[in-house]
């Protein structure tokens, strides 16, 4: 099992069909909390439903597109992040991420998310990243702020979800401004990356 440390207890791992079983209790226990704010077919009930995103997922990497990891505490699935989208020939790509609540201000996916960042610009050549969340998932637009991306524009009631339409902030980041995060706290307030070498450690997570 490949996996990588991203503080005291908790680690990065692939998120595999193997996995389906655990992917669904976690689910029971997340779903609700993070329905408002992922698309809506991530969401599954049951271990048949799991195992068929963790497939389309696994698919999608085989033909060296979308990714899905998963994000441990304490030995218990409690989150992951993701490429929602990685396209090397047009150089770009989106990442996204859930958290159970209990997981939730410890850093885990902040540090996930530039581990995929430092991979994706330093080891697969790629030109910019964006991030897509509800205007109102206040949360999510931290963690964009301290990957260092720049707010570029609201899609307005583009999401529906519970009987209304809500607006979509559109977040990116550039590999030539990622890459003068080299020390501290960006002039902008964004945060510095990890270092290349836990993104290239993504090509171990997939070769498990």
């Amino acid at each position: 099992m490949f996996s990588l440390p991203l503080a005291d207890d908790a680690e990065l791992r692939p998120l595999e069909v193997r996995h389906a079983e655990e992917f669904a209790a976690h689910m029971d226990r997340a779903g609700e909390h993070i329905r408002p704010w992922v698309g809506p077919t991530f969401v599954t009930d049951g271990v048949d439903g799991a195992r068929a995103t963790l497939r389309r997922y696994a698919d999608r990497q085989a033909a060296d597109g979308a990714r899905l990891y998963g994000i441990w505490l304490g030995g218990a699935l409690v989150g992951g992040v993701l490429f929602a989208d990685f396209d090397t020939d047009a150089g770009t790509c989106e990442l996204g991420c859930w958290l159970e609540p209990a997981a939730e201000g410890h850093g885990l996916v902040t540090a996930a998310c530039r581990t995929l960042l430092d991979w994706a610009f330093a080891d697969r050549g790629l030109h910019r990243a964006e991030w897509q969340c509800r205007a109102d998932n206040e949360r999510s637009g931290a963690v964009a702020q301290r990957l260092g991306m720049v707010l570029e524009g609201v899609l307005r009631e583009v999401w529906p979800y519970g009987g209304r339409r809500h607006d979509k902030q559109i977040w990116s980041v550039l590999a030539s401004e990622y890459a003068t995060c080299v020390s501290g706290i960006r002039k902008d307030g964004g945060a510095r990356p990890v270092g290349p070498m836990r993104g290239r450690a993504v090509d171990g997570l997939e070769a498990g």
